[in-house]
């Protein structure tokens, strides 16, 4: 079974990241990407650096969301003031490639190319074609109206896109994490509320899944983060209540993990970054760790933060 150390290690304060931080995101090289809303920039920290190696600015406001992909094209939520999704590309080169409603409070590119946003005070997620010139969108779950059936959404956040275009919600307002299966527009309930037999929730708001089908959610109102295993569910970070120590977490809202397992949060109400250390050390189904290099076991793996791990392979 993982574990982690439950003694985090501060990434990022106040002073680099600003005042409640939110979006957040690692990539396959552990290249580490903050949204840092206060002062209208995404940051980043390549492998190994203290301190930001870059900062994106150039016509940003309030980004709560950001996403890398393999290709190193960055795309940032631009959508509270200017209503659109921006991306950046060969380093300095930024265009708009979706035009939206409202903020996206979650963004992912899924392997097929398609641009994912989630918008929180529109009860849904949208998504378009990255391969199409055209910046319209269809809506991929939810409606225009906040509901807890299973084609609706209240107040949604973190999502995420496994390799069958199966899309994960953290449906913040519901208190529950709902799949909706490839091109479906009824969700499952797979943890909270309604959901039998798994953990109680208040307002998640990431989530993340991984080769095995295990899910780990950012329980925002427990402060804490909990995950699934074989054996159920249980919280695997910050389980003694929200607090401002190196063990607590304050309403925290999104998660990222690197190539070694190491687990990042945005600690929104303390401001700043915890990062929370892989311990485990003997192999399993998901990954081991040897020679502090991440060992592939299964191929099928696909965390968010390391959909893509040929850098890696040994």
């Amino acid at each position: 079974m993982a574990i982690w150390d439950g003694n985090a290690i501060t990434f990022a304060t106040s002073g680099t990241v600003g005042g409640t931080p939110y979006g957040m995101f690692v990539d396959i090289n552990n290249t580490v990407y903050v949204a840092n809303r206060a002062n209208n920039q995404v940051q980043v920290w390549l492998q190994g650096s203290s301190i930001p190696t870059r900062n994106i600015t150039t016509g940003l406001a309030y980004p709560y969301s950001v996403f890398a992909t393999i290709t190193g094209d960055i795309y940032v939520d631009n959508g509270y003031s200017n209503n659109r999704v921006d991306k950046w590309a060969n380093g300095t080169i930024n265009s708009t490639v979706m035009y939206v409603k409202a903020a996206c409070y979650g963004l992912f590119v899924d392997i097929n190319n398609n641009l994912y946003c989630s918008m929180y005070t529109e009860n849904q997620v949208v998504t378009k074609s990255l391969n199409s010139n055209s910046n319209m969108w269809i809506v991929a779950a939810g409606t225009d109206c906040s509901g807890s059936t299973s084609n609706t959404l209240n107040s949604p956040r973190g999502i995420f896109v496994d390799t069958n275009l199966n899309l994960y919600v953290a449906d913040c307002g519901n208190n529950r994490i709902q799949e909706f299966p490839s091109n479906q527009t009824s969700g499952i309930t797979l943890a909270g509320s309604t959901a039998t037999g798994t953990i109680t929730l208040s307002c998640p708001s990431g989530v993340v899944l991984d080769g095995n089908g295990y899910l780990f959610i950012v329980d925002s109102y427990n402060h804490r983060i909990v995950a699934s295993s074989s054996s159920g569910f249980r919280c695997i970070v910050a389980c003694s209540g929200g607090g401002s120590t190196s063990t607590q977490l304050s309403f925290p809202q999104n998660i990222a993990l690197d190539s070694y397992g190491n687990i990042y949060v945005t600690d929104r109400n303390n401001s700043r970054i915890q990062k929370f250390t892989y311990q485990q050390r003997s192999c399993s189904k998901l990954f081991c760790i040897k020679k502090h290099r991440v060992v592939i076991v299964d191929m099928n793996i696909f965390f968010v933060t390391i959909i893509y791990l040929r850098n890696h392979l040994v």
